[in-house]
């Protein structure tokens, strides 16, 4: 695939407003050139917002962006989308219904003004790329969900452009599409060496893609950073919550222990990794990762490091089975193992401390 010219996107202090809602709320990243940033948050979090006013689609009342050195918007400047140098791949593939797949592709590079035969060619090499070679004179009416997700994201990568934005690309797909078309993106976006920006809900097609995450909550930019560090130290109870935990139980600390606390649970002393200032005796909160948890039967584990209680349901997953767990402090939800536990079978449940957050009261 031929490639471009990536850019570099910068906002600073961006505030979109709604009336008197605040959509965006002074948020303020940095997208290198060639990173794949994913934008994370529930609805109403502000990252279609955000998303639609680097595109051009929605004017800023504060803060600026720039692509590169070039500034886009800012103060009573509006760069229209179609001089900024980039492509959105949209939820309801916004292709067009009157022209073929073939024209559909093709049509960014009419715009501009590329001669009709070098058009044509770079749209049937483009639809080669996307696996629609056979599919040049048919209709969207006539395709599939993810037939016209691959025409949309031809047709965005056929211009090369130095920005690609994906607005929820996957959530009208099934599962198991779903899960080829994220591959199939993740490919050809890097392939085209085009800066990403991408949105999503999903705290696994998250971490799948990204170089850079942002979690945004009520128009806050609360956490930016690489998928490992919002995983293993979340900025909030937000944070950690949304991308992902079996429980969330009040503790106490008993020792600090270098990067790790000691947390009384008032049933047993559980290891953690701390996360801000945290000194013996605070009250602190125990966020728990699915995965780091493992139930075993009472006689297989000793009491340090684990939790007991009772399996209160069980749910199959295909690769084995979810567990919820009761315990004295409260419930740990998607507790897996390969075999299925009986409701009402008394377990053990033995926690990893890499997966554990100790979370200082403050920031929760």
């Amino acid at each position: 695939m031929n490639t471009t010219t990536a850019t570099r996107l910068e906002l600073r202090d961006l505030v979109k407003r709604y009336g008197t809602q605040t959509a965006l709320d002074e948020v303020s990243l940095v997208a290198e050139a060639g990173q794949f940033v994913v934008l994370l948050g529930p609805s109403g979090s502000g990252k279609s917002t955000l998303l639609r006013s680097v595109a051009g689609i929605e004017r800023v009342h504060g803060g600026r962006i720039l692509l590169g050195d070039r500034l886009v918007a800012g103060d009573t400047l509006h760069v229209p989308p179609e001089r900024r140098e980039l492509a959105m791949v949209f939820q309801d593939y916004a292709l067009w219904p009157h022209l073929t797949v073939a024209d559909n592709v093709a049509y960014p590079l009419r715009r501009k003004k590329i001669a009709r035969p070098e058009a044509e060619k770079r749209a049937t090499a483009m639809l080669e790329r996307v696996g629609l070679g056979d599919y040049a004179t048919r209709f969207p009416s006539e395709l599939s969900g993810g037939e016209q997700q691959r025409v949309a994201l031809g047709r965005a990568l056929v211009g090369r452009p130095s920005l690609l934005l994906f607005d929820e690309p996957l959530s009208n797909l099934d599962a198991d599409l779903r899960e080829r078309m994220r591959v199939e993106i993740a490919t050809l976006a890097r392939e085209s060496g085009a800066t990403v920006v991408y949105i999503t809900h999903d705290q696994s097609e998250a971490f799948a893609l990204a170089d850079q995450i942002g979690v945004l909550d009520h128009g806050r930019l609360v956490q930016y950073a690489r998928p490992e560090t919002v995983y293993l130290r979340p900025a909030n109870r937000f944070v950690a919550r949304f991308t992902g935990l079996a429980a969330d139980l009040a503790a106490t600390v008993a020792r600090v222990d270098g990067e790790y606390v000691v947390l009384d649970t008032g049933e047993r002393r559980l290891r953690a990794r701390a996360v801000g200032d945290l000194r013996p005796g605070d009250g602190t909160r125990l966020l728990i990762r699915p995965a780091a948890t493992r139930i075993v039967a009472h006689r297989e584990a000793g009491e340090d490091g684990s939790l007991d209680g009772s399996v209160v349901d069980v749910a199959y997953r295909g690769r084995g089975y979810d567990h919820v767990v009761a315990t004295a402090g409260g419930e740990l939800t998607a507790v897996f193992d390969e075999r299925p536990w009986p409701r009402g079978s008394e377990v053990r449940v033995v926690l990893t401390s890499d997966g554990c957050i100790a979370h200082v009261m403050e920031q929760v």
